[in-house]
């Protein structure tokens, strides 16, 4: 099967699907662009079904599809004591990627015959991306019945995650396994958040933490979470799991429906977005991750919504940088801070919570915040222990690691 397009987007995650979105929806005035999206099929090439938690004010644009928001976290100490904060105008939003696919899906099929962008969708896996003289790349992809796939597009966004990471001075792993758990008795305040529960055993290096996502009285996501540099075997996640579930959270009786597990590399390596002429990264392979929380898809929103203006308008496509250089310092610093034990993590995080108003510090989190906010929130950090990391940051060598 051969193919021509102006665009091919590869990967059918949060960048990829958001970008074929918006390209299915031109703006008035912008002409229609031919755009294959080409995803794997079903098989060792696709992702496993995950959440995506991101905060926004309400009616946002994927309200329709979230598995639950809420306006409330809460964040406990090691000792157990909690700072729950309302955060609106914002809500903090649950939004499963399977129900995420289904409503780009249905949009991208309406914008269709309403004579919008014309999206087609692929499954195959790509093998490689080459650029071809007077630009443009061909993208070669096999389906699962064996059959090759050349696509020639004009411009190629490609999300598939990396091999191998760029060279970074800090890199912590984000690492979790959690479970979906319904309860014969209601036991669960579907109104908060656990965000941050650190009655966890914390590791030897980095930390740990317990997170709640309650769907409703008897139902929640639990899970297990550590920034550390190696990541468990399975037993011991559902080891820690269970300890947290029934002795920190007191469930009994409870019964696991899902699984979900992941590894997000939190890191300061400067990521690539162009590879050649025409062929670009989108998402977590270009840097959307932030690099101090592992939260993801808000960047990747602001990424491809830009992405795609520039498209729309006939300007060169370049995906900007998912967060300021400003941005990038401070998330550099505190990993470089947490990763050489010079801040406790868990009195980290409590005592921003604890001071800091959470919309404030959830823009913060989001790299949305101005200068004189960052100073403000700047005077409830460790001053000392940042300031050494800091200064220490320079000296430090730059490491390539495998992916996460």
């Amino acid at each position: 099967m051969d193919l021509k397009a102006d665009v091919a987007v590869v990967g059918a995650g949060a960048a990829g699907l958001s970008l074929a979105l918006r390209l299915a929806r031109p703006p008035s005035g912008a002409g229609p662009l031919d755009t294959v999206l080409l995803a794997a099929p079903p098989g060792p090439a696709r992702a496993a079904p995950r959440t995506w938690c991101f905060w926004e004010p309400d009616d946002g644009p994927y309200d329709e599809a979230l598995a639950a928001s809420w306006q409330w976290l809460r964040v406990r100490g090691a000792d157990g004591t909690s700072v729950t904060t309302a955060i609106a105008p914002l809500r903090y939003k649950m939004l499963r990627s399977d129900a995420f696919e289904a409503l780009v899906n249905r949009r991208v099929a309406a914008s269709g015959r309403q004579c919008g962008g014309r999206v087609s969708r692929v499954e195959a896996a790509v093998d490689q991306v080459a650029p071809v003289p007077g630009g443009g790349a061909l993208v070669h992809a096999r389906r699962a019945d064996g059959g090759s796939v050349a696509v020639r597009a004009r411009w190629v966004f490609d999300s598939r995650p990396l091999s191998r990471l760029p060279p970074a001075r800090t890199t912590l792993l984000q690492h979790f396994r959690g479970w979906f758990v319904r309860t014969g008795r209601p036991v669960f305040d579907s109104s908060v958040v656990e965000l941050m529960d650190f009655r966890t055993p914390q590791p030897a290096h980095g930390l740990s933490f317990g997170y709640v996502l309650p769907v409703g009285p008897h139902e929640a996501l639990v899970e297990y979470t550590e920034f550390s540099r190696r990541v468990l075997s399975r037993a011991g996640y559902d080891r820690v799991l269970r300890d947290y579930a029934e002795r920190v959270l007191g469930l009994a009786g409870y019964e696991v429906t899902a699984c979900e597990q992941g590894v997000i590399p939190m890191t300061d390596a400067d990521f690539v977005r162009q590879t050649a002429p025409g062929v670009f990264r989108i998402g977590a392979c270009s840097g959307a991750t932030r690099p101090s929380t592992g939260y993801t898809f808000s960047a990747v929103q602001r990424q491809t919504s830009a992405v795609a203006a520039a498209l729309h308008t006939g300007r060169y496509p370049l995906p900007p940088r998912p967060h300021s250089t400003r941005a990038r310092l401070i998330d550099a610093v505190l990993l470089h801070a947490l990763d050489t034990g010079r801040v406790d993590g868990p009195a980290f995080f409590t005592r921003l919570f604890g001071r800091v108003p959470a919309p404030r510090l959830l823009r913060f989190l989001d790299g949305r915040t101005s200068l004189p906010e960052d100073l403000a929130i700047g005077a409830h950090l460790p001053v000392a222990a940042m300031l050494a990391s800091a200064l220490a940051l320079p000296l430090a060598p730059r490491r390539s690691l495998p992916a996460a």
